[in-house]
Parts: C-alpha cells; sequence; structure tokens
C-alpha cells in the first residue's frame, strides 16, 4: 500500500460480512482508543449492526486500491455521540476513523487516509463543518487532526472519556490540504 498513487473509495459496512475484518482491527493493541479491546466478535457484529440501523450514524469502509483499509463513522453530533456536550450548527458532521493494523507500515498513510475522509466528508454541500472527539491521550491523532485543518475547541467529559472537541470547517480543511 502506497499513500502517494493510491486511490481511496468507500462503500457501506455490512456488519454481518465484515464483522471477522473489523473485529481484528478493533481489538488490535494499536487500536486501544476505539475501546473494544476486549469485543467478542458478536460484539462487534452487534455494535456495527446497531448502527446500521441508526439514521443518524453510519459506518463506511474505507479501500485502498480496493482491499480494506480503514474504517469510517459519520454521525450528527446534534443526536449522537455528542448531544449536550457542545452548541451544534447547521451543517455539522461527526467523524471517527480507523486506520487497519498493519506490520509494514507506509510514512503518511494514516495521514494520506484522513484526508480522503475528509474529502470523502466535504464532498457533501450539506457539511459545513467536521466534529471530533478524540481522547485528549491521544496525542497521534491530535497531530493529524491538525495537519488536515481542525482546531481545538476545549476538552469535555463523555461517559467513557475525556475528550478534545476539536472543529474543521471546509475553508480550513482546504487551505490545510493546499499548503
Amino acid at each position: 500500500m502506497t499513500s502517494t498513487a493510491s486511490t481511496f473509495t468507500f462503500r457501506p459496512l455490512d456488519p454481518r460480512e465484515d464483522a471477522e475484518l473489523l473485529h481484528g482491527w478493533v481489538t488490535h493493541p494499536k487500536a486501544a482508543f476505539w475501546m473494544m479491546r476486549d469485543a467478542r466478535l458478536e460484539d462487534v457484529e452487534r455494535a456495527y449492526m446497531e448502527i446500521a440501523a441508526d439514521p443518524h450514524h453510519h459506518a463506511l469502509l474505507g479501500l485502498c486500491d480496493g482491499e480494506p483499509a480503514f474504517l469510517m463513522e459519520r454521525y450528527d453530533p446534534a443526536r449522537r455521540e455528542l448531544v449536550g456536550l457542545y452548541e451544534p450548527e447547521p451543517g455539522d458532521v461527526g467523524m471517527h476513523f480507523l486506520v487497519a493494523p498493519t506490520d509494514t507500515p507506509v510514512h503518511g498513510f494514516t495521514r494520506a487516509v484522513i484526508t480522503a475522509v475528509m474529502t470523502h466528508l466535504f464532498a457533501d454541500p450539506a457539511t459545513r463543518r467536521v466534529v471530533v472527539e478524540p481522547d485528549v491521550r491521544n496525542k497521534a491523532v491530535h497531530t493529524l487532526n491538525e495537519a488536515v485543518g481542525f482546531v481545538p475547541e476545549r476538552e469535555i467529559r463523555k461517559p467513557e472519556k475525556r475528550a478534545l472537541l476539536s472543529f474543521c470547517t471546509r475553508k480550513r480543511f482546504e487551505r490545510a490540504v493546499a499548503a
């Protein structure tokens, strides 16, 4: 997998068909901040069946040159994840992403993935701002987020973690990727 000449595409996640693949990703030590390290296969399938049934939360499988390489979740932060924790604005879209673990990391690949995810989200003209809430301890993702234009606003307390609430407008993203 190379990040410079790779083609990224997205397809809806199939909770039954993709559960085994996802299970290997979310239980991997590098996915500690995904908080599913102890999940059983049926737990992963059930979690993604719930997402598939939710009109305000969507999971997509990201492909690199046709091969599964990452997971992306898109959600409505006014209805999921951040309800009551900030004042949502029209056009806000929440996002999570997870890159598949690999024994042969490619320099720049994760940044290419987050850029593809953001490009996909902003392809929807209704998306005005992307909202993320990673664990405050996840310094690597904070660096990636800043690289694509996210600006941290403040720490928030979620039931499962202390999170860094951050926002990225279309204009900030476009400036960041043009630099």
